[in-house]
């Protein structure tokens, strides 16, 4: 996906990640020196686009296993494992990594955080589930969220954040994510078209934000040296589920077809608690002062059609 570290092609990139590895051992750091905490899709390109911004720069990644540690140094990235002994920190920290893969999520973030010079960013990639709004009214980055203790998602995301700001770091917020790689698409109107049938509202609304767009606004962010604040990621053009089915339907790229959703057409108040509704999200603020604009304006342009 990346070049590999001082742009030696793909079939030599496997040794230029060992030197560099062994040059970092002495303590030196770069100013553009990024760690990427959990380097999955979203770390991954990020590691490419920051690459791009910043030739020559070390990035590291860390994991909680040696699993893809082979395919990070081939993309440029050195691996280490969470928990490992750091002999420097970098001045720019991103932290990727899902909630589902530890029982102690806002520890996991104060560990990142200790990796973190101070100078630079560090930026934490969240969800805009703690927003409290699930009559799919709208919502931006000033709406309040969820009280602590109502959900336990919500609290283990606003529990992590509140680590984040602790420590001067900032808190991006991203709506739904969606890309086509080369072995698979990925997204939730992916889980749908596989199931055909799907047992959910259909007027349901969700926001989305493509995997490239929420690594541009997150390096749009970390460039920025802001602290202690909350964006908001999106494309500002929110769909009910059965509006993104059928312009997956329209599309024409995809080899099966959704067929429908045979959850009952209630509004919250009626049907509360087995599907409530969802939110409309708006970023205006967020783009106005980061200076960012998305590549994928919206889903549909994504597909190649017009909203």
């Amino acid at each position: 996906m990346a070049s590999s570290l001082q742009g030696s092609s793909s079939s030599s990139s496997v040794g230029a990640p060992n030197e560099r590895l062994e040059d970092s051992s002495s303590g030196l750091v770069g100013q553009n020196d990024l760690l990427i905490v959990g380097p999955g899709v979203l770390g991954r390109i990020v590691a490419e686009q920051w690459r791009k911004e910043h030739p020559g720069c070390q990035i590291y990644g860390q994991t909680m296993t040696t699993d893809h540690h082979d395919e990070l140094i081939k993309i440029g990235v050195i691996p280490s494992l969470r928990g490992t002994e750091s002999t420097h920190n970098c001045p720019y920290v991103i932290f990727c990594a899902p909630p589902s893969r530890t029982p102690d999520y806002p520890g996991d973030v104060r560990l990142a955080a200790s990796n973190w010079s101070g100078e630079g960013s560090f930026l934490f990639t969240s969800s805009s589930a703690p927003y409290d709004c699930n009559d799919n009214g709208t919502c931006d980055e000033d709406s309040p969220v969820v009280p602590i203790g109502r959900s336990p998602r919500t609290d283990v995301l606003l529990s992590a954040e509140k680590a984040v700001l602790e420590v001067g770091g900032c808190v991006l917020r991203l709506a739904g994510l969606y890309i086509s790689l080369p072995l698979a698409d990925r997204g939730a109107h992916v889980y749908w078209l596989n199931k055909g049938t799907v047992e959910a509202n259909p007027d349901h609304i969700l926001n989305l934000i493509h995997y490239e767009d929420a690594a541009s606004l997150a390096i749009a962010i970390l460039k920025k040296k802001l602290r202690g604040r909350i964006f908001l990621g999106c494309d500002n053009h929110p769909l009910s589920r059965q509006e993104i089915m059928e312009l997956v339907n329209r599309s024409g790229k995809f080899d099966k077809k959704f067929l429908a959703f045979t959850g009952m057409l209630l509004t919250h108040r009626e049907h509360p608690s087995n599907d409530p509704l969802g939110k409309r999200l708006n970023n205006s603020k967020t783009r106005l002062e980061i200076g960012w604009e998305p590549k994928y304006p919206s889903f549909a342009q994504f597909l190649g059609l017009q909203d």
